[in-house]
């Protein structure tokens, strides 16, 4: 007897019998005829729209993705709204490792489906590029993410001078010396800094420097979620948008020439309104100084003659230091100490402090000034916490004129130009800033008798009292 055939597990059975299997039609692709509407289903409401939204989220990640269906409905799963708090228990102080800091998708319960779906972001990471002047413009965005993702932990990559900041800001928990805006780094140092990011997790990181297929890569191999950044407005953006989750092409090659406002794009993006969520609007730039600033200030104030209350800051000495903290956008933003010495002539009743960013320069100020006062400073904390004291601030356009504002203290403004002093001080009058500019488009020709009835926004009264 003939043994029976077997067919492997591995062939279908359609094959065997034919006629048995319900027939195959095959149509035509839906790249040469126009897609079909398809007929509704059961559930009212769940129809597939195959039209195209006006503007995709990012045209490189996937050409087909015709963005989210409009008549999606979420289930209770998918709760809408704001994400909560942080739900794990605050970190161990004696363990400088913390505690239940699980990785990406090993605790359910704490990272859940609908995190993603709403797009929470639990961790975020800011790459800022520039000094003293871009971080400290950059302040209003960390506060934007604050208040739009409640319970997020800001961390931030920065510059060694731009890290400096940040102790200016109480939202923002690791601040790293890290600078974006070298084109070579040390390979120990890079791979450094990516393994330091890959271990963190994460959810989103955003960064201000222009980006290329370099720093694109960069922030892909961080392993963030979602990867956002400023890329060249010119062929050298090629591939960057491969690497990225969303992308802002500036009007030019330098962010800082668009003033307070430079980052307008990204922070249009990041208070974008959602599903219940309303749209988040900018906040206003402010600075927090601790107690120990304000003690350490305090001395060397008193030390050069001064009381708190009853001096004018005076910022913006010409000088090859870093510490002098202009913006990478007005590289015309300095005075030489003899144009100083004619300003502070015209000040009465209220002693003035020249703030020196070096020592070399304190010399110069004595031969200049008689009988000067000079405060030693090179930090933005210790700046901030000296026009905090003070009566007011004359400043050319540095770091001074933005904190003067962020304390709610008068502040004359010198600039080049008119136009730059609209870029950089947006609605001056509230925020009690007189913008004095020089009719020659130099600062060195600025009108003394401008500044000297411009400081009769000082209420002297006070200062005598």
């Amino acid at each position: 007897m003939a043994t029976p055939y077997f067919l492997p597990n591995s062939i279908s059975p359609f094959l065997t019998n034919p006629s048995s299997s319900p027939p195959i039609y095959f149509t035509k692709s839906s790249f040469f005829t126009s897609p079909q509407p398809l007929p509704p289903t059961t559930k009212p409401g769940c129809r597939i729209q195959l039209n195209a939204t006006p503007k995709k989220k990012n045209p490189w990640l996937d050409p087909f993705d015709d963005g989210e269906d409009p008549n999606m409905e979420y289930g209770s799963l998918f709760a809408d709204g704001k994400q909560e708090e942080d739900p794990r228990p605050p970190d161990n102080p004696d363990n400088p490792y913390g505690f239940l800091k699980f990785p990406m998708g090993y605790s359910v319960e704490i990272a859940s489906l609908a995190l993603k779906v709403r797009g929470d972001v639990r961790r975020c990471c800011c790459v800022i590029s520039g000094g003293v002047y871009e971080n400290l413009l950059f302040f209003p965005a960390i506060q934007l993410i604050k208040d739009r993702y409640p319970g997020v932990q800001v961390d931030v990559l920065a510059s060694p001078r731009g890290k400096q900041t940040y102790e200016l800001n109480k939202n923002v928990r690791w601040a790293n010396a890290y600078d974006p805006d070298v084109d070579f780094p040390d390979p120990a140092e890079y791979t450094d800094m990516i393994g330091i990011l890959k271990a963190r997790y994460y959810d989103m990181i955003l960064s201000t420097k222009l980006a290329g297929l370099g720093h694109a890569a960069f922030l892909f191999m961080s392993t963030a979620r979602d990867r956002v950044s400023y890329i060249y407005p010119n062929v050298n953006a090629a591939g960057a948008g491969l690497l990225l989750s969303q992308t802002f092409t500036p009007d030019g090659m330098n962010l800082s020439e668009a003033g307070y406002n430079m980052y307008h794009q990204m922070v249009e993006w990041l208070g974008r309104p959602a599903r219940n969520v309303p749209r988040h609007h900018v906040p206003p730039l402010k600075v927090s100084i601790s107690r120990k600033l304000k003690e350490v200030v305090e001395r060397k104030y008193k030390a050069a003659g001064a009381e708190k209350g009853k001096y004018i800051v005076i910022h913006g000495i010409e000088c090859d230091s870093k510490a002098s903290m202009q913006s990478r956008g007005d590289t015309d933003s300095l005075l030489p100490i003899q144009k100083w010495a004619e300003i502070a002539d015209t000040i009465r009743g209220i002693r003035p402090i020249f703030v020196i960013p070096h020592e070399k320069v304190r010399e110069e100020v004595e031969e200049e000034v008689e009988d000067a006062s000079i405060v030693f400073i090179t930090t933005p904390g210790q700046l901030a916490a000296l026009i905090n004291d003070s009566l007011g601030v004359i400043a050319t356009n540095t770091a001074a004129v933005q904190l003067a504002t962020a304390r709610e203290k008068p502040c004359i403004a010198l600039f080049s130009s008119q136009q730059k002093g609209e870029l950089f001080v947006p609605n001056a009058q509230e925020k009690k800033c007189l913008v004095v500019s020089s009719k020659t488009g130099k600062l060195v020709d600025i009108n003394v008798e401008a500044v000297k009835k411009a400081t009769g926004i000082f209420d002297v009264s006070l200062a005598l009292a």
